[in-house]
């Protein structure tokens, strides 16, 4: 038996936008549209009558914005809160700064707004379907800070008799908190270096890494061009290019013309066959969460 639509309640203060992601949302089979409100003070006001199962949030709203309205909604009644931004305002410390509170205030992701042009080529709109889709399913629980860990790996690891180097790691939909969980459970000596990549807006890509920097044990950063992995540091790849492992390791980030090729930017299966190229049996995959096949 197939599962019920996930209900979905839209803040968007401007008329037209609101109408838009309706729309959009009213098309998706997976979604039902419990209510659109223009203000957070209405949000919180319709939560307790309207129970949705996901809400779309925007950032900038008239009274009370949306991260001030995501910490309240996760204080009264906890809900999956998809924070909804305007990737081209703001220079990159601002969205950096964004996508950290953000996620700091509980939502569990930052999108980029779909504009007209992105609704009718049907990408971008795609995307923020699928994102409120599968968002919904994820449970939300206060946050815990991780035991300590019972056991401190030694200075090797070993994956079925053979030594691991290196550990590639990939998520979409969902991954900032199946991230932090995974990441939270290492010791600070984890012996292998991590290089990961996030499918997010490039715009939101820093502050990610800033927010994961804040939760774990280990050393998390923006990737850059020849970076050299070593334990007890996470790279996570940046949205304006490819990450690939070059000769020795090193990073090598490739710049991507806009629909240059097919698939998300970054790329997990260009930063695994690369990774695979250079360390052969050596290196361990792990993907998190997926969205198409990328990865996989």
């Amino acid at each position: 038996m197939a599962a019920p639509p996930a209900r979905v309640l839209v803040v968007e203060d401007s008329a037209v936008v609101r109408t838009l992601l309706c729309r959009l949302i009213e098309q998706d089979p997976r979604l039902r549209l419990a209510g659109a409100v223009e203000s957070a003070e209405e949000a919180l006001a319709v939560l307790p009558r309207l129970k949705p199962d996901v809400i779309s949030m925007d950032v900038h709203l008239p009274g009370m914005d949306g991260l001030v309205a995501t910490r309240e909604i996760m204080a009264r009644q906890p809900t999956p809160i998809v924070i909804v931004s305007d990737a081209w305002s703001g220079g990159t410390a601002a969205k950096a700064g964004l996508t950290m509170e953000a996620l700091r205030s509980g939502a569990l992701t930052v999108i980029e707004k779909p504009r007209l042009s992105a609704i009718v080529a049907g990408d971008l709109a795609r995307g923020f379907t699928t994102q409120l889709s599968i968002m919904s399913q994820v449970p939300v629980v206060r946050r815990r800070l991780a035991p300590p860990p019972s056991a401190v790996m030694g200075p090797t690891c070993a994956l079925g008799g053979r030594p691991v180097r290196l550990l590639v790691m990939a998520a979409s939909t969902g991954g900032p908190p199946a991230f932090e969980r995974v990441l939270r459970a290492l010791p600070a000596d984890f012996p292998l270096p991590i290089v990961l990549v996030q499918h997010m807006g490039a715009p939101f890509l820093d502050g990610f890494a800033s927010w994961l920097d804040g939760l774990v044990g280990l050393d998390v950063r923006l990737a850059r061009p020849g970076d050299m992995p070593r334990p007890g540091l996470v790279l996570v790849a940046p949205g304006d290019g490819e990450l690939r492992l070059g000769a020795g390791g090193v990073v090598r980030i490739d710049p991507v013309a806009p629909g240059a090729r097919p698939g998300p930017c970054p790329s997990a299966d260009l930063l695994f066959h690369s990774a695979v190229e250079r360390f052969g049996a050596s290196v361990m995959g792990v993907l998190l969460t997926g969205m198409g096949r990328d990865g996989a």
